[in-house]
C-alpha cells in the first residue's frame, strides 16, 4: 500500500513538473485573451477581471515581482465615465463609477533605471460607442486590439527574465481603460508604483498582430529621443519601417511622453476587422508577432549598456487634425507611404461603397483638393457638410477612376 501511495505521489510530482515546464506560445496567450469566455474584456466587467487574473498568473509564472498596489500585481482605479467626449475623466469613488485594473509585474535587476514595457488588454465587450459593427450586440474579442500586444509583452518578459541583460530593470504593465481614453496609463503616471524620474524609456505595443507580407511596421515616437532613429535602423532585421516622430497618439505611450519620457509605439496597421466581432485569434500573423518580439528584444539589447536616453519634445500632430462633419466610410491604410490616401477597407452602406470605391483604391483627389497624404485627405474632407456631393479621383491599379460621392 505504501509503495502504491509513493508511486502516485511521484507520478503527480513529475506530472506537475512537466506542466510547469510547458512553453506558453504567443498563440496560446492570444487565443485565451481573445476567446469568447472573456466576453470582450470591457473595462470594469468581471470579464476584464478574469483576463487580469490570467495575466497576473502568467507574470508570476515568468518570475516577475508584483508591482501594483499593496504587494499585488493589480493597480485598481475608479472613475466616472465621461458624458462629454471633450471632458476630462474623473478618478473618483462613489455611485455610478467603474473600476479598472492595471496588471503590473517587475523584473528587478538592481539597476539604476527602469524600462517600461506596456500594452493595453481591455477591449469593447459587446460593442458600444467604439464599435464599427452595425448589426447589434456581439462579443468583440479584440485579438489584434490588443491581445496581440499583450502576448508580445508577456514573451518579452519571459525573454528578459532568462537573458543576461542587466543594464536596466523592467516594468511590464497591461493597461486597463485604454479604449475609454488611455485611462489606465493616465492613472499610472499620476500614481506610479516606481520613481518615474528613473525611467529610461517606454515601449508600447498596440495592434501588432497583422504584419503584412511586405513586413511593413509602423513605429511612432521616433522623435522623442535623438537616439531612436539610429537604434531602430541598426537593429532592423528586414522590416519596412514607417516612422513617425510624434510622441502623441491614440495609445498608452502618450501618457508617458507627457511625463517627458522617451517612447516608441509599434503598430502593424488597421484592417477591416478593427473594432468588430470579426477581430479573432485565427486571423493573427503569429510568425509576424514573433519577428516583432525579436526586433524589440534587439532594440532593448542595443540600449542595455547605454546611459539614460535623452528626451526630446515633438510636434503634437493631433492638434492639427481637422474636425469632420461627414465621413467617407473607409478605413485608411495608415502604413501606406506612397502619394495619396490608400483605402484599406470599405464600410457598408456608406458614401464610399455607394459610389463604387474599392479596397486598394488610392484617393488622389477629393473635390478640388489634391490628396498627397493622410493630412491633406483629412483637410479636404473637413470642408464638406452632410448633403454635399463631390468628385473623388482614385488610382485603381494604375488607372485614374473618377466617381461622384454624396455625403
Amino acid at each position: 500500500m505504501n509503495r502504491i501511495l509513493l508511486f502516485l505521489v511521484l507520478a503527480i510530482f513529475f506530472s506537475c513538473k512537466h506542466k510547469a515546464q510547458e512553453v506558453v506560445s504567443l498563440k496560446d496567450d492570444a487565443t485565451f485573451l481573445a476567446s469568447d469566455s472573456l466576453g470582450g474584456r470591457e473595462t470594469g466587467t468581471p470579464y476584464e477581471l478574469k483576463a487580469a487574473k490570467y495575466l497576473s498568473e502568467r507574470m508570476k509564472t515568468i518570475g516577475l515581482l508584483p508591482k501594483g498596489n499593496t504587494d499585488t500585481y493589480f493597480q485598481t482605479f475608479t472613475f466616472k465615465p465621461k458624458k462629454d467626449p471633450h471632458q476630462e475623466v474623473q478618478f473618483t469613488s462613489g455611485d455610478s463609477t467603474i473600476t479598472g485594473t492595471n496588471v503590473i509585474g517587475f523584473l528587478d535587476n538592481k539597476a539604476e533605471n527602469t524600462v517600461i514595457i506596456g500594452a493595453h488588454y481591455d477591449h469593447l465587450g459587446m460593442g458600444g460607442d467604439g464599435s464599427l459593427y452595425r448589426e447589434g450586440a456581439a462579443i468583440h474579442n479584440g485579438a489584434d486590439d490588443n491581445a496581440s500586444g499583450v502576448s508580445v509583452l508577456l514573451h518579452l518578459a519571459d525573454s528578459l527574465k532568462t537573458s543576461q541583460l542587466k543594464g536596466n530593470n523592467y516594468l511590464f504593465i497591461a493597461f486597463s481603460g485604454e479604449e475609454m481614453g488611455l485611462l489606465g496609463s493616465n492613472y499610472f503616471v499620476k500614481n506610479a508604483t516606481i520613481d518615474l524620474s528613473k525611467v529610461d524609456y517606454m515601449l508600447n505595443m498596440d495592434m501588432v498582430g497583422r504584419l503584412r507580407e511586405d513586413k511593413t511596421l509602423a513605429v511612432s515616437g521616433t522623435g522623442t529621443s535623438p537616439r531612436w532613429a539610429q537604434v531602430l535602423n541598426a537593429t532592423n532585421p528586414s522590416f519596412k519601417l514607417v516612422l513617425n516622430e510624434s510622441g502623441v497618439g491614440p495609445s498608452d505611450h502618450t501618457s508617458f511622453y507627457l511625463q517627458d519620457i522617451p517612447v516608441l509605439h509599434f503598430f502593424t496597421g488597421q484592417h477591416e476587422d478593427y473594432h468588430k466581432p470579426s477581430d479573432d485569434f485565427d486571423k493573427l500573423n503569429y510568425e509576424g508577432m514573433q519577428l516583432i518580439t525579436k526586433y524589440i528584444m534587439a532594440i532593448i539589447t542595443e540600449l542595455n549598456d547605454d546611459p539614460k536616453l535623452a528626451f526630446k519634445k515633438t510636434k503634437n500632430e493631433s492638434e492639427e487634425v481637422p474636425r469632420f462633419k461627414v465621413a467617407l466610410g473607409v478605413v485608411p491604410d495608415y502604413l501606406f507611404d506612397g502619394k495619396g490616401m490608400r483605402i484599406d477597407g470599405i464600410s457598408e452602406d456608406k458614401p464610399a461603397q455607394k459610389a463604387g470605391l474599392q479596397k486598394g483604391d488610392i484617393v488622389v483627389q477629393l473635390g478640388d483638393s489634391v490628396v498627397v497624404d493622410m493630412m491633406s485627405y483629412m483637410r479636404a474632407l473637413s470642408s464638406f457638410e452632410e448633403g454635399n456631393s463631390t468628385k473623388v479621383v482614385v488610382d485603381r491599379n494604375g488607372k485614374k477612376v473618377e466617381v461622384q460621392v454624396t455625403f
